[in-house]
């Protein structure tokens, strides 16, 4: 196991406060909605709407403690992108982002406004990181890859401490997984705090790579993904982070397109609140399961709002046209 309780302890006092004690809240009309008690961890109340900050500041802090590069790159289809260059700037970095010229324009434009040098590249995420893994060797740029550096992990570790303080009554927690650092992190510090908690991960059907492998308990290639939910739209999967997942995860769910768009109008219209389709998952899973969740206490993470005013519009209002 890659990842530490006593790091992720430690990197809460490493992490810009501004991202630290997200919204946590027992949602009451989303409980009736669904059948079951829901707490909602709410991690787009911050300057760039996702959980991603926590695992960036984790990285970067041990990095730029000493004499450390002071160059940094990774390869984004958005979030990551942003978090690095947000944090970057307070510290004095210069940060360049690869991204694949197919992602999400408004995501792109947020990290161009936080000052990141952005490269974008033909191709999906994999290209993008490769490209980022050659402008590395190239510049003697530091290359922060999601999941991979185990600071990611247990940045995001803190949000599961976080969780289990305020709820330790809580049956199960329902974790959106790309890459992995959320749900291993996050994984980690709650089974850590609350042992007999069902750790449970999501993806979409269509991006099912990370969880096609952790039923088969080897690495699986899914092939290319399809999913409106970028965030989490990886395709390879990582053995060291597969490992990891295998330690902490109690089952994991693969959940339709269509689910994600009544997860994120659901949320909608009981919490007022605009998530970007990732940060659907869970509330999808139960949808798909309520027989499976009926009377339970479950938490899901809402781990980004990163999404445009058209795209919303659109998804949101397409079951009511």
């Amino acid at each position: 196991m890659r990842l530490d309780i006593k790091r992720i302890e430690a990197a809460v006092g490493k992490i810009n406060p501004v991202f630290l004690n997200s919204p946590q809240y027992v949602c009451e009309s989303l409980s009736r909605a669904l059948g079951c008690r829901i707490v909602l961890k709410v991690e787009t109340m911050n300057p760039i709407r996702c959980f991603k900050g926590r695992g960036v500041d984790t990285v970067l802090s041990g990095l730029l403690s000493g004499k450390g590069p002071q160059k940094v790159v990774c390869a984004s289809a958005g979030n990551l992108g942003q978090a690095l260059a947000y944090s970057g700037r307070l510290r004095d970095c210069s940060v360049t982002v690869t991204a694949s010229s197919k992602a999400n324009q408004s995501k792109i434009e947020l990290m161009k406004a936080l000052n990141a040098d952005v490269i974008l590249v033909d191709g999906a995420i994999e290209e993008a990181l490769a490209a980022a893994a050659e402008f590395s060797a190239r510049t003697g740029a530091f290359l922060i890859q999601d999941s991979k550096n185990v600071g990611t992990c247990e940045g995001a570790g803190t949000i599961g401490l976080e969780l289990a303080a305020f709820c330790p009554s809580l049956d199960a927690v329902l974790i959106s997984l790309g890459a992995g650092a959320m749900a291993t992190g996050v994984g980690h510090a709650m089974r850590c705090r609350l042992p007999t908690i069902e750790v449970l991960t999501v993806q979409p059907e269509q991006a099912p790579g990370m969880t096609l492998s952790f039923r088969a308990g080897h690495v699986v290639d899914a092939g290319p993904p399809d999913t409106i939910a970028d965030g989490v739209a990886g395709r390879y999967v990582l053995p060291e982070v597969l490992d990891d997942l295998s330690d902490v995860a109690t089952d994991a769910f693969l959940v339709s397109e269509e689910s994600i768009l009544d997860g994120m109008r659901l949320l909608y219209r009981c919490s007022g609140l605009i998530v970007e389709p990732a940060a659907a998952l869970g509330i999808a899973t139960i949808l798909e399961n309520r027989d499976r969740f009926r009377g339970m206490t479950v938490a899901t993470i809402l781990c980004g709002g990163n999404i445009s005013t058209t795209d919303f519009e659109k998804w949101v209002g397409q079951r009511d046209q």
